[in-house]
C-alpha cells in the first residue's frame, strides 16, 4: 500500500472541517426548506440512511435527503427505483441537493469532500484486489469519477478513475475536482444511465 502524504494524513482532514463546519451552519435555512419539501412531496422519513463502506472498508451510516416514494405494487412489493423516483426527486439528484446531509458524514470524519463515492455494502465481495483499493482513502461527496461522467459511464471506467485518485491524491487534484464539480452539477451532466435511476447494478468482474 502506498504511504499517505502529509496532505492526505493531516491537511485534507483539517480542510474538510474548516469548510464543512461553517457550511453546515450557513446552510441550515436550506436544510429546513428542503426537509419541508421532501416531507410534503415524498413523505417520511425525510432523511435516507444506509450503511456504506468507508475508509479501510469500515461501515458507516450515509445521510441523504430521500428522493423516492414508497410506492408498492398490488402484492405489496416496492416498485423499481426508476418508478419511485419522482420529478422532484430527479431535481434533487440532478442538482446534488440530496447530498447535502453528507456534510454530517464529513464532520464526523467518515467522508471527505473529495474521494471515491461510497458504494453499496453488497458490492464488497465482488471487487477484485485493485477495486478494493478505492477504500484506501475516505469516500467523498464528489470525486474524480464523478466529474468524468458521474453515473453515465461503465463500472470499469468508474473504478479506473477511483484508482487514479487513490494513486495521485493531492491538494491541487482535489481543488480541480471541486471546481469541475460545480461545472458538472450546473450543466446536470451524467446524472443517470438511460433506463436507470442512477446506473446499472455492479455484478462483479467477468
Amino acid at each position: 500500500m502506498k504511504k499517505q502524504s502529509i496532505y492526505q494524513k493531516y491537511v485534507k482532514r483539517c480542510l474538510d472541517l474548516i469548510v464543512a463546519l461553517p457550511a453546515g451552519i450557513l446552510l441550515v435555512p436550506v436544510y429546513i426548506v428542503l426537509a419541508v419539501l421532501v416531507r410534503v412531496k415524498l413523505g417520511t422519513p425525510v432523511i435516507f440512511k444506509q450503511e456504506r463502506p468507508g475508509y479501510k472498508e469500515k461501515l458507516f451510516v450515509l445521510y441523504k435527503f430521500r428522493t423516492m416514494t414508497d410506492q408498492k405494487d398490488e402484492h405489496g412489493n416496492l416498485l423499481s427505483d426508476e418508478e419511485r423516483l419522482t420529478k422532484f426527486g430527479k431535481m434533487l439528484r440532478s442538482t446534488s441537493l440530496d447530498e447535502l446531509p453528507e456534510l454530517i458524514n464529513i464532520i464526523k470524519g467518515e467522508m471527505s469532500f473529495v474521494g471515491p463515492r461510497p458504494l453499496l455494502v453488497r458490492y464488497l465481495p465482488l471487487y477484485n484486489e485493485e477495486q478494493h483499493r478505492r477504500h484506501n482513502v475516505r469516500p467523498g461527496l464528489t470525486g474524480l469519477a464523478g466529474v468524468k461522467g458521474r453515473n453515465n459511464q461503465t463500472w470499469e471506467s468508474k473504478f479506473k478513475w477511483d484508482k487514479k485518485y487513490v494513486d495521485h491524491c493531492s491538494f491541487i487534484l482535489d481543488l480541480k475536482i471541486v471546481i469541475e464539480t460545480f461545472r458538472v452539477v450546473f450543466k446536470r451532466e451524467g446524472i443517470a444511465q438511460e433506463g436507470q435511476a442512477t446506473m446499472e447494478e455492479f455484478k462483479g468482474n467477468e
